[in-house]
């Protein structure tokens, strides 16, 4: 699935910064693919390109997205911050041709997270969180759960995650809630 023009093609639009990241998602996706009995081919391009519409160069990431016909959310729209998922996952599909609904979905929903997320959604998001390039507090508790259970991992991400957005006053995605109070849930019935 991975193409080789892949690599220079993403390296040229995100940056050098950003590409290094994504190589470390992929590995990371590709060593956790491994231990959940998921698709290691599906792991690595989600990983590599989850963060493809991060673009650099200031890029008017409203303006691209309307330009690709993704129509945002009220929420995505007042963060900027989110919006370059919606539209990586349509520039995975249009510019690389990825054409694996799981696969869009994972790079689609790896800020948000969202109900009901498959096995690979889940991967990334986590593999996002837990590269070796974070240190943020509390990502070795994490980094050490996602080993065992993905689902516990997950949940411990998203409280991280919804703390930080708290304290920057920043606007939570009901997708990020969804997910939390599902897993949750569905842990409780276990």
């Amino acid at each position: 699935m991975i193409k080789d023009w892949f690599y220079d093609k993403l390296k040229e639009n995100i940056g050098e910064l950003r590409y290094e990241h994504s190589l470390r998602v992929m590995e990371k996706s590709v060593e956790l693919a491994k231990i959940y009995n998921v698709s290691v081919e599906k792991a690595a391009v989600a990983g590599l390109l989850h963060d493809c519409g991060k673009l650099k160069g200031g890029i008017n990431l409203l303006k691209l997205a309307e330009d690709f016909d993704i129509i945002l959310d009220s929420m995505t729209k007042n963060n900027h911050e989110l919006i370059h998922s919606v539209l990586g996952a349509a520039i995975a599909e249009k510019e690389y041709g990825i054409v694996d609904e799981d696969v869009l979905n994972a790079i689609r929903f790896h800020t948000t997270g969202r109900e009901n997320m498959s096995k690979l959604e889940k991967i990334v998001y986590i593999a996002d969180m837990i590269e070796p390039g974070r240190s943020f507090e509390g990502v070795d508790d994490i980094r050490k759960l996602a080993l065992v259970d993905l689902d516990k991992a997950l949940i411990l991400s998203i409280d991280n995650t919804l703390k930080f957005v708290i304290e920057k006053r920043k606007l939570i995605h009901l997708d990020s809630v969804k997910a939390r109070n599902q897993l949750l849930i569905q842990k409780s019935m276990e």
